[in-house]
């Protein structure tokens, strides 16, 4: 890790911070209202602007030391220093808030801090937070390393995660994650430059001219049909012959690959008579189908869900627990999850039926499999 970014130096970029986007709005108006910077509210706002801020930091800082070095290649623009592509779909792109995301149709699957390529062809995945625990930042980076091994097929992924002093859970950190520690951050410099309302002027923004510094719109990706592979992950599971799941088809490596990128994928559907068999705590009015999917844990675990659509953009999430007790979940009705279980619900057949029985097989298929894994492991 190089001096500068270890020690949060910030003398020839501090300006540079003053001109990306932050979501500080209800943050000014605590600030406003008086409120102490002790209390619960205040301090998880400000906790959410300081993330911010120090992504923001460090991409400024990585970005100069890039440039530095040899070995890289390429490293890809964002915020200031790269123009917005409003967003695209099924590729790449820099959004109206300058973040790099990779979108399909109008959800965003993947969104990354920072870019760089190798000249061994390494693409690195950077990941800058101020959490104090990165145990659930596990299933995150497993994700992203997903989509990007599917968009970027002839480049190795791995990720590099620059954090704060006094974080905890490293060691737990998959084998292709690099950690960087820094010094302590605060950000009460650039939220005191924000909340001025005579904003002191700032100096001009200083852009990195270097011909490795490139946008999105130069990175040769493989787009991929989003919806059409979950349809596939349904079908191929469900094919096997006098077996309810095929979990050697699940097992295989770009089947492991896609199931990482989704978390979560459909199998069938339950009858509401059925699946009121297997959750009697749920109370509330059950559809006639019910959607039946398997979810990836951060162990690496996959469990049952069920959804509960009723209507177009009104769905539960519900999970069974092992005392038959249920955690229900409403889920955004803008969410990705909701179009994802309309598009399944159009594309399943009578075939694809879940039996209370088959239910049953399922949860021990997937939980043997799980204990053979970490053995074999």
């Amino acid at each position: 890790m190089p001096d500068e970014i270890y020690n949060l130096e910030k003398d020839d970029i501090h300006d540079n911070l003053l001109y990306y986007q932050y979501g500080i709005k209800h943050l000014l108006s605590l600030q406003k209202k008086g409120m102490a910077e002790d209390e619960p509210q205040y301090i998880s706002s400000y906790r959410s602007f300081e993330g911010e801020a120090f992504e923001n930091f460090i991409y400024e800082r990585l970005l100069r030391w890039a440039v530095t070095q040899d070995d890289i290649a390429k490293f890809i623009s964002k915020g200031p220093n790269a123009p917005k592509t409003h967003s695209l779909s099924n590729t790449l792109s820099v959004n109206a808030k300058g973040q790099i995301v990779y979108r399909t149709n109008r959800n965003e699957i993947g969104e990354f801090d920072a870019l760089f390529i190798t000249k061994d062809n390494t693409l690195y995945m950077v990941e800058m937070t101020l959490t104090k625990s990165v145990t659930n930042l596990k299933r995150r980076l497993r994700k992203k390393k997903a989509l990007l091994e599917t968009i970027f097929p002839h480049y190795k992924v791995k990720a590099l995660l620059i954090l704060n002093e006094g974080v905890t859970g490293t060691k737990q950190l998959q084998d292709f994650c690099t950690v960087w520690i820094t010094k302590p951050f605060t950000a009460k410099d650039i939220l005191s430059w924000l909340s001025d309302m005579k904003n002191t002027k700032r100096k001009p923004y200083r852009k990195v001219n270097d011909k490795r510094v490139i946008g999105t719109d130069k990175l040769e990706i493989r787009p991929f049909k989003y919806y059409n592979t979950l349809t596939w992950l349904l079908k191929r599971s469900r094919s096997a012959k006098n077996v309810c799941l095929d979990m050697n088809f699940l097992n295989k490596s770009d089947v492991v690959r896609k199931i990482d990128l989704f978390t979560k994928f459909y199998i069938g559907y339950m009858s509401a008579g059925d699946f009121k068999k297997i959750a009697p705590a749920v109370t509330r009015e059950i559809p006639k189908r019910v959607v039946v999917a398997l979810e990836k844990e951060h162990t690496g675990e996959l469990g049952l869900i069920y959804f509960l659509q009723h209507s177009r953009r009104n769905i539960d999430m519900v999970h069974i627990l092992d005392d038959e007790r249920v955690k229900i979940e409403k889920k955004d009705p803008y969410g990705i999850t909701v179009n994802e279980v309309h598009h399944i619900l159009r594309a399943m057949k009578e075939s694809e039926r879940i039996t209370p029985q088959e239910n049953t097989i399922i949860k021990n298929l997937i939980k043997h499999d799980f204990h053979h894994q970490v053995k074999k492991d």
